[in-house]
């Protein structure tokens, strides 16, 4: 059967609201860890992590930063109106260019009390350490499922990533059902993280400390690091009886010609991926080598745009892989590079990974509890198989915390 055709009812499991952590624990690294393999199942704490990885494991972590992506603007009528930026308009090659904007920038919102907001201009006064800056925001046209607005400022000094540091909120997932406060602009953020565009963080990596990372080092476990973009669609929930007719987000990724020289040479160790961002980064490379080797097959000669290699929804379960190792396909990516200068690799993905999916880089997985009736949960199902059941019930029944702020689980690869 297609994967397709999966019905999503056979996903749910009973998550009672005392289960979803609200806020963190004081120290990171003390959070319970599942451990899965084989078909057992045991626990620990995050800091003895090292214990449960084979030295020449290579772990794969998410070096996105989360933006404070929650815009509050007060009507000249009193009434309050939330711009939550999403992402940036097309216009724009990728995030972090968009990001760099100066005195402007288009962005996909959702907008709460939408109803209450005509055709006015809302004006926000920022208050910073030096000046008082002014932030208008415009829409420009509504869509099915945000609106277009453009965000402009008074100022050709600073930018938009700049403006949301000064103005907006951390957005806190919806499930939490509470507002951010200050701790949240630390602990909601990894350690390592280093680009802004996210508007909801890699959890899987938010239990990492100095302290871990050094007992990893210790025994010779590599890391290296991705950056995808996380969006607002990781949290949308399968709505349909089957996936077929969910639509999967698409998140910006961005990877360096190194990394995937790193990749090539560790390709037959285990390698970890630290959350489900950088599993579907990691993924998503091996499909792009792929349509890039099979566009080079169909037109000889020819060098295809960058563009034409994203991945989309369906690819990995509509595409003849015959005799295309991960190896030959991140080689054909680091060729594709080569001829175009790159150092970076920026680009999107759509990818869904589900049970029927064939893993093709990873061996293991960390990971949080997801929601019930999530694309997150179909991956974690996808890599364990059915186990899954057997793991969430394990987690429930003794204490472990779910959701962004909660426990979590290593993960290794049903044979």
């Amino acid at each position: 059967m297609h994967p397709e055709y999966l019905f999503i009812k056979d996903f749910i499991y009973d998550l009672p609201e005392e289960k979803i952590a609200k806020y963190p624990l004081l120290q990171r690294d003390e959070s319970k860890l599942l451990l899965f393999k084989d078909g057992t199942i045991s626990d620990d704490i995050y800091y003895n992590l090292a214990n449960h990885l084979p030295e020449d494991s290579l772990l794969i972590f998410n070096n996105t930063k989360v933006v404070e992506a929650r815009l509050l603007f007060q009507k000249h009528s009193g009434g309050m109106i939330e711009i939550f930026c999403l992402e940036p308009d097309g216009r724009y090659a990728d995030i972090t260019s968009a990001m760099l904007q100066k005195e402007k920038v288009f962005w996909k919102c959702l907008v709460g009390r939408a109803k209450k907001w005509k055709e006015e201009s809302l004006i926000k006064v920022i208050q910073t350490d030096l000046k008082e800056i002014n932030l208008t925001a415009k829409k420009i046209k509504q869509k099915n499922d945000y609106f277009l607005i453009e965000l402009s400022w008074n100022d050709d000094s600073i930018s938009f990533a700049e403006i949301l540091h000064h103005a907006g909120l951390i957005p806190l997932p919806p499930y939490l059902n509470r507002d951010a406060d200050e701790k949240d602009n630390e602990t909601y953020q990894t350690i390592y993280a280093k680009h802004d565009g996210s508007v909801a963080a890699p959890t899987a990596g938010l239990h990492f400390t100095e302290k871990l990372f050094k007992s990893l080092a210790a025994k010779n476990i590599q890391q290296d690091f991705v950056t995808l973009h996380v969006g607002a669609g990781t949290f949308k929930p399968v709505k349909n009886e089957t996936i077929q007719e969910h639509e999967m987000h698409a998140e910006f990724l961005d990877v360096s010609y190194a990394f995937i020289e790193n990749l090539i040479e560790n390709i037959n160790k285990p390698i970890v991926a630290v959350g489900t961002t950088s599993l579907r980064t990691l993924e998503s490379l091996y499909w792009m080598g792929v349509k890039l080797i099979r566009s080079q097959e169909s037109i000889a000669g020819s060098i295809p745009d960058i563009e034409n290699i994203s991945v989309q929804q369906w690819d990995p379960y509509n595409t003849d892989i015959t005799g295309i190792s991960a190896s030959v396909s991140l080689n054909a990516l680091l060729n594709l590079m080569k001829e175009h200068n790159l150092e970076r690799l920026i680009t999107k993905t759509q990818i869904i990974i589900v049970p029927g999916y064939e893993f093709k880089i990873i061996k293991g997985l960390i990971s949080n509890f997801h929601q019930p009736q999530s694309t997150l949960l179909l991956l974690v199902a996808a890599l364990v198989g059915d186990d899954w059941k057997k793991i969430y019930q394990y987690a429930l029944e003794n204490d472990f915390r779910f959701l962004s702020y909660g426990d979590g689980s290593l993960l290794w690869k049903k044979n």
